[in-house]
C-alpha cells in the first residue's frame, strides 16, 4: 500500500507537526511528513523538522503579495508530491486558489468544537477565553477539511473535553492540546486508509 506523503504548514513551535511526525515514525499513520513548510523564517517548527531529516522551507510573505506567496508554497508542495496538506498552527488565510488545489486533500484543526468559537480572530488563546467567559462546560477540539468559509469546511473528527470551575485560558488550552495531538494524528490516518469520503458538509467515515 501506497505511503501518504504529508506536507505540513505552520507558523510557529509546531507541537501539532511534531505528534504527526512521532506517529508516522510509531507507524500509527501509514504516511510520512516528507516536507514543512513557514512563513515564519525562524519558526521552531522548521527545526523540528530537520531534527527528523524532513525538509524545511520559509517563505516570508512580507514584501510579497498574497498570490505569489502562495505560488512559492504550492510549487514546493508540487515538488514533494505531497497527497494531503495538514495546516497545523498555519496562521496566514489561504486564497480560494489554494483551498481549490487541495480541495478534499487540506486539513486543519481547531481548539473548540466547532461552528462554536470559530472565524475571524479565533485562534490561540482567544478560544479558550471566550469559551471561559461565555460559560460553556465543555469545550474541546475539531479536525476539518479547510474551505473557503473560514473554520466552515467539513468536519472530519471530534473530542470534548471539561471545562472545569477553576479553568484559566491556559489551562484548558493545554487540556485540549493534549486531546488535539491524538485526534489530528488519527484523522491523518484515516485519509490514508481512504477511510474519509465527503458529502456536502458531512465527512463519512468508512469500514473498507
Amino acid at each position: 500500500m501506497k505511503r501518504t506523503r504529508i506536507g505540513v504548514l505552520a507558523s510557529g513551535g509546531g507541537t501539532n507537526l511534531q505528534e504527526i511526525i512521532d506517529s508516522c515514525e510509531r507507524g500509527e499513520i501509514d504516511g510520512d511528513v516528507v516536507v514543512v513548510v513557514s512563513n515564519v523564517p525562524d519558526a521552531y517548527a522548521l527545526e523540528r523538522a530537520r531534527k527528523h531529516g524532513i525538509d524545511a522551507f520559509a517563505f516570508d510573505h512580507k514584501d510579497q503579495t498574497r498570490e505569489q506567496h502562495e505560488k512559492d508554497i504550492i510549487d514546493c508542495l508540487e515538488r514533494h508530491q505531497v497527497d494531503l496538506v495538514a495546516l497545523a498552527g498555519y496562521l496566514r488565510m489561504l486564497t480560494p486558489v489554494f483551498i481549490e488545489k487541495y480541495a478534499g486533500r487540506l486539513m486543519n484543526t481547531h481548539p473548540a468544537l466547532l461552528p462554536s468559537f470559530g472565524g475571524k480572530g479565533m485562534h490561540g488563546l482567544n478560544v479558550h477565553k471566550a469559551v471561559l467567559d461565555y460559560g460553556c462546560k465543555v469545550s474541546g477540539c475539531t479536525i476539518h477539511f479547510v474551505t473557503a468559509d473560514v473554520d466552515g469546511g467539513p468536519i472530519i473528527l471530534q473530542k470534548a473535553v471539561p471545562v472545569l470551575e477553576d479553568d484559566t485560558p491556559e489551562t484548558l488550552q493545554a487540556r485540549v492540546l493534549k486531546e488535539e495531538h491524538k485526534l489530528y494524528s488519527r484523522a491523518i490516518q484515516l485519509f490514508a486508509q481512504g477511510k474519509l469520503r465527503i458529502e456536502g458538509r458531512r465527512v463519512r467515515i468508512l469500514e473498507l
